[in-house]
């Protein structure tokens, strides 16, 4: 009998950061900024084999009503700081960094990029984001200066030029003699000219082709010139999307786009964010998993989050009692900033209307209505029921594969990786061993100067 090849799964972690899934309560949760944690979450990953560690990047402090949002975790370290460290205590996990591409500038970011694929031999990724709001816009004195609807537009021309930077030295060497010091050959390695709609600038890039040539590009954008901009530029795009009927739609959606761009579609990777609960037994997963999302949700949060919504402050209200009567604020400017939640929900009135319809139905407090629409963990169960529900959703072309998130740091994914790991292996869908020592190499995907080259004999 045959049939179509099995896929290959592609697996990687997710240091939480910032965030609402982390239960701080948990005797196992750590630190969020001592290196050890970053390192311990990050070698737990290389010893399942996963395809790279990804941290999410947060330049302002989330406020709410004017004060700091201090539910979350308060606080984040550097991106390429945390990254370049992670380099030295591993040999092959990609390392993937979210860096803004409204708050920053294109040789800057070229150059940290570039130095962090030669420190780590190849397994640099950059997640190009960018930002539209005057709040965090306040840190860099740039408030509000791009209008909302250009932000792709500096983004696409922002890695535009980074790759020109990165290409400069592409087929160039500069040889020394090294009795005298002497160049043997001066190719002009590195200088560049880039005049545009938002950089103009000229000069010598000063670190040579990297490993990969350029890092791995990632982006997260949903919208569809967010799709777009993935099906262009992109080689893997984060989806929101880890279900069978969704992640099929999305699949076939950002997949059907490439051709027009002279692309296959393996040249990019779909990749989900999925939460887990696991046990020994699918019983106990679901009571876990409940669990959590309690110890997730505390009184104080499900308020927080319902201020989101009503745009008004609810702190008298009682978190285990009914909802407010009185509708959203939807005429001043909202009092929760650096938050994504908030452009969730677009229209509040409606969203108040639902939720007050559900809290009823069901006899909901404010916590268990938060509860209950909030993000549930995509995988519950058994080691066997997890693997099997994985494996079945990539197979089926909901994604290529997931970036998993646990609840709890530095820990939260030593089960998963003593447990699920080796059940994937055993149905040949996942790596047993790293074949390559790039990034590139474990994703599946050609370096720059072959795919160019292949274009160019097409």
């Amino acid at each position: 009998m045959t049939g179509k090849p099995l896929k290959q799964i592609h697996l990687a972690a997710h240091f939480p950061g910032v965030n609402n899934t982390t239960v701080w309560s948990d005797p196992k949760a750590g630190s969020h900024i001592e290196f050890s944690s970053f390192a311990h979450f990050a070698r737990t990953a290389e010893r399942a084999k996963f395809d790279f560690l990804f941290l999410a990047e947060g330049l302002r402090l989330r406020e709410q009503d004017g004060e700091i949002y201090d539910l979350d975790v308060v606080g984040r370290p550097d991106t390429f700081t945390v990254l370049a460290a992670l380099a030295a205590v591993t040999e092959h996990l990609g390392l993937t960094g979210t860096i803004n591409s409204t708050f920053n500038e294109p040789y800057e970011v070229a150059r940290q990029f570039a130095s962090l694929d030669h420190l780590s031999g190849g397994r640099s990724a950059w997640n190009v984001v960018t930002s539209w709001d005057a709040f965090t816009g306040e840190n860099f004195r740039r408030g509000g200066f791009l209008p909302q609807q250009e932000r792709y537009s500096r983004a696409r021309e922002f890695l535009a030029t980074a790759n020109e930077l990165f290409d400069s030295w592409h087929g160039d060497e500069i040889l020394a003699d090294q009795e005298t010091g002497t160049f043997l050959r001066d190719a002009k390695a590195g200088a560049f000219v880039h005049t545009g709609r938002h950089f103009d600038i000229h000069g010598q890039f000063n670190v040579p082709r990297s490993p990969q040539g350029r890092p791995v590009v990632f982006q997260a954008g949903d919208s569809d010139e967010g799709r777009e901009f993935a099906a262009a530029e992109a080689d893997a795009i984060f989806s929101r999307y880890g279900t069978l009927e969704e992640g099929r739609a999305f699949y076939t959606d950002v997949k059907s786009r490439l051709a027009a761009y002279g692309r296959r579609p393996d040249q990019l990777l779909i990749l989900p964010a999925a939460t887990f609960a696991l046990a020994d037994t699918d019983a106990e997963a679901e009571e876990l998993a409940r669990e959590i999302r309690r110890q997730q949700v505390s009184g104080a949060t499900a308020l927080k989050h319902l201020e989101f919504v009503w745009n008004r402050d609810l702190s008298a209200y009682d978190p285990e009692g009914p909802l407010p009567d009185i509708d959203p604020d939807t005429a001043n400017a909202h009092i929760s900033q650096g938050r994504a939640q908030v452009r969730m929900y677009r229209d509040p009135l409606a969203t108040a209307r639902e939720w007050r319809e559900l809290a009823a139905a069901h006899g909901w407090s404010i916590r268990d209505l938060v509860i209950h629409t909030g993000n549930r963990q995509n995988f519950i169960g058994s080691p066997t029921t997890i693997a099997g529900a994985i494996d079945d959703l990539v197979q089926a072309d909901a994604c290529d594969g997931f970036i998993l998130v646990p609840h709890v740091t530095p820990g939260g994914l030593d089960d998963f990786a003593d447990m699920v790991v080796p059940l994937l292996q055993e149905r040949g869908v996942f790596r047993t061993e790293y074949e390559g020592t790039t990034l590139r190499d474990h994703l599946g995907l050609a370096h720059p100067d072959t795919a160019r080259d292949a274009r160019a004999a097409s």
